[in-house]
């Protein structure tokens, strides 16, 4: 108990002790510094449409996520056999892969 109130009276002298001034920190002769706060630009925020060619709004969703890849677009695919485990056996079945890519198309 006697430890506590000893760590409770040195920091109330710590806390009513008077804090040095920017001019006494600064040294004997030295004038003390003005501080001036500028205010911090404001952010600039760009918005765009996530559709720029729509200029309607529906509630309802839309089927794909990018509703036009752009001029010159093409699909890559990519296509193989994978192996499938079921309850009647293991089976092979094509699976296919395809996604929008813009430019022009590499040709075969």
């Amino acid at each position: 108990m006697k430890a506590v109130a000893t760590i409770a009276m040195a920091a109330l002298i710590g806390l009513s002790a008077p804090a040095p001034s920017a001019a006494q920190a600064a040294g004997p002769g030295a004038e003390p510094e003005v501080l001036v706060h500028k205010p911090r630009p404001r952010t600039r925020l760009r918005v765009r449409p996530l559709y720029p060619d729509r200029h309607f709004h529906t509630i309802y969703p839309l089927p794909y996520p990018i509703e036009y890849p752009g001029p010159n677009a093409h699909r890559e695919c990519v296509h193989g056999y994978v192996t499938e485990r079921r309850s009647s056996g293991t089976v092979i079945t094509p699976r296919m892969r395809c996604r929008w890519v813009a430019g022009r198309y590499p040709g075969p």
